[in-house]
């Protein structure tokens, strides 16, 4: 999302204000902070993943932190939101289906709006301030899904599995097979020569 165009020249940042606060959820109440235009807010907050997020073969587990470093800047519509979410995914390698456990990270923005109107429903994806509070889940939780790949690996040069016998490959580089046999031979593999056959 670009950030939006203010009329004449930036408003002017007033003095940064950090605060750290518990990870119990994805709230923000902004009754605690000065509203005035040009205000600007470091926060770092810590919440945990409500569910599983993602599915297939990558996902953020329940449970699992989510450190948030956030800026919050009043601006005449609202509240702009800057930060980044860094958090630790848990999965299985498309190639050679070893488990994955890796640490990412994903980017925030959005234009939070005032408004006292209720969302008109679930598909309703307009950030607003209800009640002087931002809920940060849905804007958190889009920004990771939408950035899992389809088919995660475990390393970017992963040689995956042998396609005749399944070994893992990263483990056993040296890994071969001697020449296929052809198939249409495939049923004389077992035959074996009657004793009239081998006396002539």
């Amino acid at each position: 999302m670009t950030r939006p165009a203010q009329a004449g020249r930036p408003p002017a940042r007033g003095p940064a204000t950090r605060s750290t606060r518990p990870a119990r959820d994805f709230l923000i109440d902004l009754r605690t902070w000065p509203r005035d235009r040009g205000g600007r807010w470091e926060l770092a907050l810590e919440p945990s993943a409500p569910q599983d997020w993602g599915g297939g073969l990558i996902r953020l587990p329940a449970g699992g932190p989510i450190r948030l470093e956030l800026v919050l800047e009043a601006v005449g519509q609202g509240i702009w939101l800057t930060g980044r979410a860094a958090f630790e995914l848990v999965g299985q390698c498309a190639r050679c289906l070893d488990p994955i456990n890796r640490p990412a990270q994903a980017e925030l923005q959005d234009l939070f709006l005032r408004s006292t109107r209720a969302p008109d429903g679930p598909d309703d994806d307009s950030a607003l301030i209800q009640d002087d509070v931002i809920d940060l889940e849905p804007l958190v939780r889009d920004a990771i899904v939408i950035d899992l790949p389809l088919a995660p690996l475990c390393y970017d040069d992963c040689a995956g599995l042998c396609a005749s016998c399944g070994a893992n490959l990263n483990r056993e580089p040296a890994h071969r097979h001697g020449p296929a046999a052809d198939r249409r031979w495939a049923a004389l593999a077992d035959w074996v020569p009657s004793q009239s056959e081998t006396t002539g």
